[in-house]
């Protein structure tokens, strides 16, 4: 190799030093984490992060489908963790959820252009490299960009089309709540398809998902704009939402691939902005094209912006997965494994032999049904996650403010399209830009409030390790935010509702749908964050399950909205509503506060039995 500084490379005589140092310094981190289990640590910014002693130890780093050793990822993991991290977020957390990152920088090693992995890598503008925590924080906060971006299309479909409900029910000659079926079906379908974008991101690779997902985005678009009846257009904004929705289940992953934990707060706050604020501009978009050129045009617009995120992706995107999982040959050692018993009915692990004619067909046949398990039944056991309190209460939360969000948006384009307001398509898609405001501030700098939180209860809970590093809880993340944002939002929510129900200056609603976009945001981000650390070998399974729950609820709200209203008025159906969010983030903060700890220790010692891991 050449010793001329690269900008990603960097210069690899600086970077890789004695191995025996990073030796001595696992041992003592692997002590250190069986004495503080169930915490995070942080490092000490003056420390020097032990490097790797030789030339062949870096050759190795470009070995991508093969365990490393000596690596950052390997120093951060405790004496016996040798079972597989969850391959949707890096390994930042052990068993133990005790973490050990690097104090000083490393410079990006570079994978060869032949080696680098997903669909037209060699286009790809970002070299991939073999970790990457050693991107530059430019390059890092561009990655986080274009997530966000691709995770403001899903719900950017579901609200895009809101001001032009009435438009669409006049179109295809049926009623506005036939015409909300198509936003609850969206939102179903952005519940399920993430179980599955997820499981095949695991063995195909993150860019490969969202190059493939945002292909089928921009042709169903396509055909839902060229619909000839109403259930043509329901079924191809269906299939939309359900490719957009890979962000949900592999975005997540992507932003902890890339960021350490202590900095995670604020990256993940920046990439929800994309599928909080993507109601910010496209009900305003939607009612403009909606008014001048009709409803079409908004699909029209979704199928551009699908093709504009390809591009994206395809130059801007590359693989951060640090190693696929090999389902495949999984699948096929089951199917051995599975035949070796029921020949010898024995228990151990068989060894791997050459195979005759008939057993081979066994294998292979047992081996394709595997596959299909793995990759399709497989990911609906995340719903077994709901058996563990810290989880459950976490997604129940998230999932009423979520269903609560819907409900929101549902009952604006209603009630404001009718006496007294009778606001047109343009208006209204103005409406939706206060809570959207909201969304936004609180995504700048709600991240930021929560990682100070998280320092702060840490120094002052005197939580340090031997070298000086301080140790999270992730528990800690409901502190006196969750108390503002669980009285807030509620509040709020109550509040419009009586403004809108006494038709006062439209000023009044507005306001306070400002707050609860504020308050909403802060849960959103609190809980998601939450789950990661909670599930930190499964962490992409708890978001695609915050995610399934939550939209199931949201399909759910957008069906019951309009005759609610129509039947109890916007003050009795959110004073309801805002009631029983009140008494849930109540109940959830002081059980959180009080049982955190204790559900986060029985979870560690239950969860591979209970998920037949």
């Amino acid at each position: 190799m050449s010793d001329d500084h690269d900008p990603e490379k960097g210069e690899l005589g600086k970077n890789f030093g004695g191995k025996e140092a990073e030796t001595s310094e696992d041992s003592a981190s692997d002590e250190l984490a069986r004495v503080h289990s169930g915490l995070t640590t942080e490092p000490d910014i003056t420390a020097i992060a032990a490097p790797c002693s030789n030339s062949e130890a870096v050759l190795n780093l470009f070995k991508r489908d093969r365990p490393r050793s000596q690596t950052s990822a390997d120093s951060q993991q405790t004496e016996g963790d040798d079972e597989p991290h969850d391959h949707q977020v890096p390994p930042h957390r052990t068993k133990s959820r005790t973490q050990s990152m690097r104090s000083v920088p490393r410079d990006a090693v570079k994978v060869p252009i032949s080696e680098r992995r997903g669909c037209l890598a060699r286009f790809c503008i970002f070299a991939e490299v073999t970790d990457p925590y050693d991107y530059t924080r430019k390059k890092k906060w561009t990655i986080t960009f274009i997530i966000a971006c691709a995770g403001a299309a899903a719900p950017m479909g579901s609200s895009l089309i809101l001001p032009a409900l009435r438009d669409i029910a006049a179109t295809f000659q049926v009623t506005e709540t036939v015409v909300n079926l198509s936003i609850a079906f969206y939102m179903l379908s952005m519940s399920i398809f993430p179980l599955w974008w997820s499981s095949f991101s695991e063995t195909l690779g993150r860019r490969n998902i969202y190059l493939a997902s945002f292909v089928l985005f921009v042709v169903f678009n396509i055909l839902a704009a060229v619909s000839s009846d109403i259930a043509m257009f329901i079924v191809m904004r269906c299939l939309s939402g359900g490719a957009a929705a890979s962000v949900q289940a592999v975005g997540a992953g992507t932003v902890a691939d890339i960021w350490e934990v202590k900095e995670r707060g604020r990256a993940m706050g920046i990439f929800y902005l994309g599928p909080l604020c993507g109601p910010l501009l496209s009900p305003i978009i939607g009612g403009a094209l909606a008014q001048s050129l009709g409803w079409r045009s908004t699909q029209y617009f979704l199928a551009i912006f699908g093709a504009l995120l390809c591009v994206l992706i395809l130059f801007c995107l590359p693989e951060t997965l640090r190693r696929r999982r090999p389902l495949v040959a999984e699948a096929e050692q089951e199917a051995i494994e599975a035949i070796e018993v029921e020949k010898s009915g024995a228990t151990t692990r068989p060894t791997l032999t050459r195979t005759a004619t008939t057993k081979s067909v066994q294998v292979k046949t047992k081996k394709y049904l595997a596959l299909l398990r793995r990759a399709f039944l497989d990911p609906l056991r995340i719903i077994l996650y709901l058996q563990f309190p810290a989880v459950a209460i976490s997604v129940y939360y998230a999932t009423v403010t979520f269903m609560s969000l819907y409900m929101l948006n549902i009952s604006i384009q209603q009630t404001f399209s009718l006496a007294p307001y009778t606001y047109d398509s343009t208006i209204i898609g103005l409406l939706f830009l206060p809570n959207s405001l909201g969304y936004f501030l609180s995504s700048i700098f709600g991240g930021r409030w929560v990682d100070a939180i998280m320092h702060r209860e840490a120094q002052a809970a005197g939580r340090y390790d031997a070298d000086g590093k301080l140790m999270f809880r992730p528990e800690d993340r409901m502190k006196e935010n969750a108390w503002i944002a669980a009285a807030l939002w509620p509040a709020a929510i109550i509040t419009y509702g009586w403004t809108a129900q006494f038709g006062v200056s439209i000023a009044g609603p507005m306001v306070a749908n400002f707050f609860f976009g504020v308050g909403s945001m802060l849960i959103f981000a609190m809980a998601t964050t939450m789950l990661t650390e909670f599930l930190p070998r499964k962490a992409s399974n708890g978001v695609a399950l915050n995610n399934f729950m939550r939209n199931i609820f949201s399909c759910i709200g957008c069906i019951i909205t309009a005759p609610l209203v129509d039947a109890i008025g916007n003050g009795a159906l959110f004073t309801i509503v805002g009631g029983v969010a009140l008494v849930s983030g109540f109940v959830t903060i002081s059980a959180m506060k009080r049982f955190g700890g204790r559900w986060r220790v029985s979870m560690d010692q239950r969860i591979e039995k209970a998920m037949g891991d």
